[in-house]
């Protein structure tokens, strides 16, 4: 009873504390990730005023805010939409791996450590927060913008070279042999490439029965098949996102507007946690330890991205202030890094403090440069001369398809 009460009172205090948090942010017209965040570090252990009994459930219910992000993001989208659209993007998601994990390849080597960890680190400089980035595009209300099917092209081929990736870095760190870093490999492929098919094939049977005519209904139908598909994912060593990704594109129409109303508060609260929770889980004693070597690795990082999303808007036929919104809204780290530094954990443990200080200063700039950094370079380009504006209708929508 005494745990029951504790957990409650804690919650409430956590909670509140986020509504205050989120208020101060939308008064500022700044994204409330980089406050919740912050908040996590100081209610974590070792913080200002630390939170036991309620970081467990956080913890807990920080991994359905992922899930429930994505799904979400899912339901801007068809199936088709996006497997044209990451098609076009190969090019992207190479430049996309070449760019951003030259970082951390980089510094393994300059650290002098082994084939596994530089592989490791690699991995956690190259893939974006998929929660953060989802939550970034829809809290700046980017979902509509030309660039968004590139940034989101990005997110879901890193997705799929996870499923890839891990199993591999996970039979290297085990000491295990190639043939069952391959069998691994071939199960998540396979599962992968399943789930794309038979959403293409039998959507429209799933589309029906998810979209029920009551809200109770809808909300509960779902919420538990989204949980499912990623709990099944996750079991095939393929990230949960990917199967909130697909039954969020499997609605449709009137189905996919009304579940997103009636999912909208509990993404709101599931994925406030989820920021919060990657703040608890940090000590700022080991955050101030290993903050130099992170700083410098994130502002590698930063351009790195910049450029990714520049090239990937790109290829859309975004102009400046599009490409660097791409460009920005990719620089967030988050739970897939935190993942990579876990599996070689007991062979790397050096790598922990670092990787986790590395994540939390670009969860904290990435949406704040995703805020103002398009706004800053379209002001530079609006002072600057130019020549006469061209006539008519042509023009008018050269100039708007620049922003």
């Amino acid at each position: 009873m005494h745990a029951s009460l504790a957990l409650l009172l804690e919650l409430g205090i956590v909670l509140v504390a986020l509504s205050m948090l989120g208020s101060v942010a939308s008064r500022l017209s700044v994204p409330a990730i980089p406050l919740y965040l912050l908040a996590g570090l100081a209610l974590g252990d070792g913080g200002v005023a630390a939170v036991p009994a309620a970081s467990g459930f956080v913890q807990t219910v920080a991994s359905i805010g992922v899930v429930l992000l994505l799904l979400t993001l899912g339901l801007e989208f068809s199936t088709g939409e996006l497997m044209v659209s990451a098609r076009r993007h190969v090019p992207s998601a190479v430049a996309d791996l070449v760019l951003n994990a030259a970082p951390g390849a980089v510094a393994g080597l300059l650290l002098e450590l082994d084939g596994v960890g530089v592989l490791a680190l690699a991995g956690a400089t190259w893939v974006s927060s998929s929660g953060i980035v989802s939550r970034l595009l829809i809290d700046l209300r980017q979902l509509g913008n030309r660039e968004t099917p590139a940034v989101l092209s990005v997110l879901v081929i890193e997705d799929f070279a996870m499923a890839v990736y891990l199993p591999l870095l996970a039979v290297l760190a085990s000491g295990g042999t190639w043939w069952q870093a391959l069998i691994g490999i071939a199960v998540a492929v396979t599962a992968v490439a399943a789930a794309f098919a038979g959403s293409r094939r039998w959507g429209r049977h799933v589309n029906r029965w998810l979209a029920h005519p009551e809200p109770e209904q809808l909300m509960l139908r779902v919420l538990g098949a989204t949980l499912m598909v990623a709990a099944l994912a996750e079991m095939l060593n393929v990230s949960a996102a990917i199967g909130a990704l697909l039954i969020g594109l499997t609605l449709t129409g009137e189905g996919a507007t009304r579940a997103r109303a009636v999912l909208a508060p509990l993404r709101d609260l599931f994925a406030a946690s989820f920021f919060l929770s990657i703040g608890l889980a940090v000590r700022p004693s080991v955050l101030l330890d290993a903050l130099p070597a992170a700083a410098a690795l994130a502002a590698a990082g930063i351009v790195t991205n910049i450029l990714t999303g520049w090239y990937a808007a790109g290829r859309d036929g975004s102009h400046t202030r599009g490409r660097l919104r791409a460009g920005a809204a990719l620089i967030a780290r988050g739970e897939f890094s935190v993942v990579v530094v876990s599996v070689v954990a007991a062979t790397e443990p050096a790598l922990a403090g670092p990787v986790v200080a590395y994540v939390l200063v670009l969860a904290v700039t990435g949406p704040l440069l995703a805020r103002y950094l398009p706004g800053i370079a379209g002001r530079r380009r609006a002072v600057a001369p130019v020549g006469p504006p061209s006539p008519g209708r042509a023009g008018s929508a050269e100039r708007a398809a620049s922003l």
